[in-house]
């Protein structure tokens, strides 16, 4: 599975972005995950195709993830952004084939939020 992630950027605090991230095939699970600097890779939000959605508390009712099944492809709208939700964010995708899960990610995109 091969996974091409965009809309990364710098923002000012209470600006918005919207990323963007395609998948070469039908994946049960997208989603994204991101990496502040010194600090762990933590859940961002995801989306299965059946769209069930599961957010981090930090980013609840700020970002608001989609995907378009036809497209394979998963967006995450960021808005109210803070300076805390600078990182760069990877693209997800879990796939269950046969009930074996294999991860997949993306090359990730740099979202700079200045304050």
């Amino acid at each position: 599975v091969q996974l091409q992630a965009s809309g990364g950027g710098l923002v000012q605090a209470g600006g918005s972005l919207r990323l963007s991230c395609s998948a070469s095939e039908t994946i049960f699970s997208m989603g994204w995950y991101r990496q502040a600097p010194g600090k762990q890779r933590e859940l961002v939000a995801t989306i299965t195709n059946g769209g069930s959605t599961n957010y981090a508390d930090s980013v609840e009712g700020r970002f608001t993830i989609s995907r378009d099944n036809a497209k394979n492809t998963v967006y995450l709208q960021m808005n109210n952004l803070k300076p805390e939700d600078t990182a760069v964010y990877y693209c997800n995708a879990l796939r269950v084939r046969i009930g074996v899960r294999t991860a997949y990610w993306g090359q990730g995109t740099l979202v700079t939020v200045s304050s």
